[in-house]
């Protein structure tokens, strides 16, 4: 396979850097504090409304919903050349525009559509995704809170953790069980709500990177109208599935400095009368980082010429969320180490890299159970890419209402 840009990929990516050159550089290094989350959000929000007006916000997405309808590798190429500017505020809208948006998109009516696409591709509004509880992380099938049918509506009540980003969303994609007397995958229905609707409140929860990403969510007694339902009633593990497809692919993203980074800093830091870089322990590191890289460049290209042919993804999407989060552990914590007691530094005015190996070595455990543990990606790919035996379950026919809690 020839993966060197084609003459028309050559012009798009000569297009794309033209535009970077010209509107990028004004959002870089321009943020501020990086504690100061108000001010990193409003600045992303004007850089997405940027990039939506230009038609680089979903590249693959039809252009009667906001997008170019362009392809995957142009998608590719215009995220290979934004990565070249550092510190672009582009960390807010990844789960609404990459998970909850695409599933309104398949599942709701079309004036739910139109009311929605826009505003969040404009970074005008936010979206959470409302899935783990307390007794249903790895397990999301087994959620606990319920969604009952009234005259008007729905009325929802129950707890949501691990949240990220919902303490500055707008909406919220809601998976709830509404039969419990059916085996826990069969009694779930999905919706959108309005994280500003009474009865819905959020508690940031402290993190030992010193930030507040994720959050409680809970909601007591929540109306829900059943035009918020995605989805038919009790289908909601089918929707789920989807988004969730769709988060591996974005959680499936190489994460953490690029190699040439990591091989420029390895070369300032001492290692008795050398560097690190010229340590053949460091390097042999240094090549699986590299090789991992690469792996996960050329498997998200299959995905994304998948979803660009309309596909949804599969569950060799679990291989990328996967390989990406265990290697940005590993690289962080190696090149934390290398640093000696320098590497315990974290204020980002003198630690190397602005202290980004630091906070991704304390977030990336988070990374590694977030979109699924390594566990149950595991299991994925054993069963569904390998064909392997499934793994026992021995709660798979009983009504859920019957489990042992």
């Amino acid at each position: 396979m020839d993966f060197q840009d084609s003459p028309e990929e050559a012009a798009y990516r000569a297009e794309a850097r033209r535009w970077l050159q010209q509107h990028a550089p004004a959002f870089v290094g321009n943020g501020g504090d990086p504690s100061d989350e108000a001010s990193r959000l409003a600045r992303a929000r004007v850089w997405q409304a940027l990039k939506a007006e230009a038609r680089y916000a979903r590249i693959t997405w039809p252009r009667e919903w906001g997008g170019a309808g362009g392809t995957a590798m142009q998608q590719v190429i215009f995220n290979q050349e934004e990565s070249r500017f550092d510190d672009l505020p582009v960390g807010f809208f990844g789960i609404g525009l990459g998970m909850c948006v695409p599933t309104v998109m398949k599942y709701a009516d079309d004036p739910t559509r139109l009311r929605f696409v826009g505003p969040a591709l404009r970074g005008e509004e936010i979206w959470c995704q409302l899935f783990s509880e307390p007794s249903a992380g790895s397990d999301v099938a087994a959620v606990r809170t319920r969604a009952v049918l009234e005259e008007d509506g729905w009325r929802v009540s129950g707890q949501k953790v691990w949240t990220t980003g919902a303490h500055y969303a707008d909406h919220g994609l809601l998976l709830a069980r509404t039969d419990p007397s059916v085996p826990k995958h069969r009694g779930l229905t999905m919706f959108w709500i309005d994280m500003h609707a009474p009865g819905v409140s959020v508690r940031p929860i402290h993190q030992m990177s010193g930030g507040s990403d994720f959050n409680e969510v809970y909601l007591d007694d929540v109306r829900v109208s059943d035009s918020q339902r995605l989805g038919a009633v009790g289908e909601g593990w089918k929707v789920a599935l989807y988004t969730l497809m769709n988060e591996r692919v974005e959680g499936g993203k190489s994460r953490g400095p690029e190699i040439e980074t990591i091989m420029r800093l390895a070369s300032d830091v001492p290692a008795g009368n050398q560097s690190v870089m010229e340590d053949i322990a460091f390097r042999e590191r240094l090549a699986d980082w590299f090789v991992q890289s690469e792996g996960l460049k050329y498997t998200r290209f299959r995905t994304m010429t998948a979803l660009s042919r309309g596909e949804t993804p599969g569950p060799e999407a679990a291989i990328g969320k996967l390989v990406a989060a265990n290697r940005l552990q590993d690289l962080c914590h190696q090149m934390v180490e290398e640093q000696g007691l320098f590497g315990l530094c974290s204020d980002p005015a003198v630690a190397a890299l602005g202290a980004s190996l630091q906070h991704d070595l304390l977030h990336s455990a988070g990374l590694r159970i977030a979109g699924g543990t390594d566990e149950v990606l595991k299991n994925i790919i054993a069963e569904r890419v390998l064909g392997m035996p499934p793994d026992v379950r021995v709660d798979k026919d009983v009504p859920f209402n019957q489990l042992t809690r």
